[in-house]
């Protein structure tokens, strides 16, 4: 288990994904408003509205946020954001990559660069370290959408790259660039998917003690509890000696 997963399921057993939900629903309502602003309301005639949807659906976003951040699009006074990536080290040597949707890069350049030096880290230009990682699509689907060999079916069909089945559910891997049409297809093949998203996959990771580690959790934290910081990649993997550490911490 590498880098941004194992961060979430520390997270996770630390149960600190309900105390966020709140900052969570806004950050999905910025996606769903800008979305819905650069482009149709109608997220059937929108992919990238439609993709956003789905995200907010899998948080349990009430329906009325989400309607509330589509309309918000629509008025003069709507707030302009652009999305900004910024990629630097962790502790460790550890590659980082920050996705964030803002509409003051001044401010929001400022707050990374000051996480990343406060917690040991450096900010460098962009291109620095993607080459670590893969931009992909990931589309889940759960175990009651059908076999493996259905699944796997099915993602060929859609012009999907992989599918992986396990007791969890189904990853369908697919390119950055056909995401939207790869997820429509699965779509119609088997129903509404349980989440599809656009992830930097590390296709290098490097392995960190438990010092470093909690400094690349806290690193995360910081970035991620930021409201214009909507995603962070990071490269590292732990033994689970050191994960039952940092869980139990």
């Amino acid at each position: 288990m590498a880098g941004h997963s194992q961060f979430k399921n520390i997270m996770h057993r630390k149960g600190k994904q309900d105390a966020a939900r709140a900052k969570a629903f806004t950050k999905l309502a910025r996606e769903i408003t800008m979305a819905a602003k650069s482009g149709s309301p109608d997220p059937g005639m929108n992919p990238k509205l439609r993709l956003a949807i789905q995200a907010a659906r899998v948080e349990n976003m009430p329906k009325d946020n989400i309607e509330r951040a589509i309309k918000k699009a629509q008025g003069a006074d709507a707030d302009t954001f652009e999305s900004v990536r910024y990629e630097g080290y962790a502790p460790g040597g550890v590659a980082v990559i920050v996705e964030a949707l803002t509409d003051n890069r001044n401010r929001t350049g400022a707050a990374v660069r000051a996480a990343f030096s406060k917690h040991g880290g450096n900010l460098g230009s962009t291109g620095s370290v993607s080459h670590m990682f893969d931009h992909l699509g990931e589309i889940r689907y759960a175990t009651e959408a059908g076999s493996a060999d259905d699944i796997l079916e099915a993602a060929v069909e859609a012009g999907a790259d992989d599918a992986a089945s396990d007791d969890s559910g189904h990853l369908i891997t697919c390119t950055f660039d056909n995401l939207g049409s790869a997820a429509s297809a699965l779509e119609e093949k088997l129903g509404a998917a349980e989440s599809v998203k656009a992830v930097w996959r590390p296709n290098l990771s490097t392995e960190v003690d438990e010092d470093h580690a909690n400094s690349i959790l806290k690193l995360i934290s910081t970035l991620e509890d930021d409201d214009d910081v909507q995603n962070v990649y990071a490269n590292f993997e732990v033994s689970e000696e050191v994960l039952s550490k940092l869980t139990a911490a």
